[in-house]
């Protein structure tokens, strides 16, 4: 092809066609050859080669890695300025659709991070500020993640913790069927149950599932409408309860039931006196009164349970009331805790009536609407561990007592 571009060709006018151009235009044509173009897959390729020639060069290679002083064949990566690895914390950390769609959740500091590596939840990426926080954690898990230095003003820039340790986390989403739960929390379970109902402010779930956890809770449940279990301000708030027992979140109340043991009786928190008359008899009060919004008293039904005149347009169970301190704990028990703005859902009150539950009441002084949630679930959860543990010691008792023939 190069051989064809050095060719000249030229023209043959004769001496009349000479006579017609000019001399001068006939040294015009003899000075400007003729291109020849090589075939159209060969201009594509010259035409690629030239824009390669004006790409940006490709980036550098990745930061060494150094070795950690942790242990042997523990190591980790000193993260380059500019690293943008650690600012997708913030978006995993706030978004429960990417951490629902990635399967992702963000811990943060020493102790939750320790609680999940300990009870078998996959580390993927740990971003730390020091050396010596690795020293802390369980160096089998740490050898499977990808380990990143980073200084401790970028973690703080980016952590939600008014005074940050340094240590952030991005694990896989924990399953509870994979989950390795400490052998004292197994040994200290009851058949105690807990079950959310509308749970929307993260510092009150957090708060109960610290309370479920610290009373032997078998497992909790929590209905769709709670906030996200794995939102950082739940987990903050939790404590490390999400590693000591099963929570199960999401659930549709058609599903709650095949998650029950058999034969358990599901109870519902309340605050209505057991003793004062009710003028509105014929018009069930409000459900979940002891887990609902203070300051808004609720007589009668509550509004989700009401038609536009004020009349009930739908069933509501009419279930027995007792005091919280009375023995509610015969069989295995779950308790249902509503939330503040509408307490309980008619769902819940239907599924105590079909297992012969009861409305537990927490009373407080007149004129006080309602305790909080977090609060209501900790008095009924530590009084159900009360009636347990006294259920199982007068059991032995009877056991070891002499048989007089």
């Amino acid at each position: 092809m190069a051989a064809l571009r050095r060719v000249v060709p030229v023209l043959v006018l004769g001496r009349a066609g000479e006579a017609a151009l000019g001399r001068r235009g006939v040294r015009a044509l003899r000075r400007s050859p003729v291109r020849v173009l090589p075939p159209q897959k060969e201009r594509n390729a010259a035409a690629e080669a030239q824009r390669s020639s004006r790409e940006p060069p490709p980036p550098p290679p990745p930061p060494a890695v150094e070795r950690s002083a942790a242990g042997p064949g523990l190591w980790y990566e000193k993260a380059a300025p500019g690293d943008k690895r650690l600012g997708k914390v913030v978006t995993i950390a706030k978004s429960k659709k990417f951490r629902d769609h990635h399967g992702k959740v963000l811990l943060e500091g020493q102790r939750l991070i320790k609680d999940a590596l300990e009870a078998g939840a996959v580390l993927q990426t740990l971003f730390f500020s020091t050396v010596g926080h690795l020293k802390e954690l369980p160096e089998a898990a740490l050898k499977r993640a990808n380990l990143v230095k980073v200084k401790f003003e970028e973690i703080k820039s980016w952590s939600d913790l008014v005074t940050p340790q340094g240590l952030i986390g991005i694990f896989s989403k924990p399953d509870h069927t994979k989950m390795s739960y400490p052998a004292a929390q197994l040994s200290c379970s009851l058949p105690l149950l807990l079950i959310c109902d509308n749970i929307r402010d993260p510092g009150n779930l957090g708060t109960i599932l610290r309370s479920a956890a610290g009373a032997g809770c078998e497992r909790v449940l929590l209905t769709k409408g709670c906030v996200d279990p794995w939102e950082p301000k739940v987990l903050r708030a939790g404590m490390g309860a999400h590693f000591r027992l099963p929570v199960l979140a999401n659930l549709d109340w058609e599903s709650v039931p095949s998650n029950l043991p058999a034969g358990i009786r599901v109870c519902v928190a309340d605050n209505k006196d057991p003793g004062a008359r009710d003028e509105a008899a014929s018009v069930p009060r409000a459900a979940g009164r002891a887990g609902s919004a203070p300051g808004k008293s609720k007589p009668t039904c509550a509004p989700e349970h009401e038609d536009e005149e004020g009349a009930d347009n739908v069933s509501v169970p009419n279930l027995a009331t007792q005091c919280y301190y009375e023995d509610w704990t015969q069989t295995p028990v779950a308790v249902v805790i509503g939330g503040e703005t509408h307490g309980l859902s008619l769902e819940a009150l239907h599924l105590a009536a079909s297992t012969g539950g009861k409305r537990l009441v927490i009373s407080v002084v007149p004129g006080i609407d309602s305790l909080n949630s977090a609060i209501a679930a900790g008095i009924l959860l530590f009084e159900g561990k009360r009636q347990l543990l006294r259920r199982h010691q007068r059991e032995d008792e009877r056991q070891t007592l002499p048989v007089v023939g």
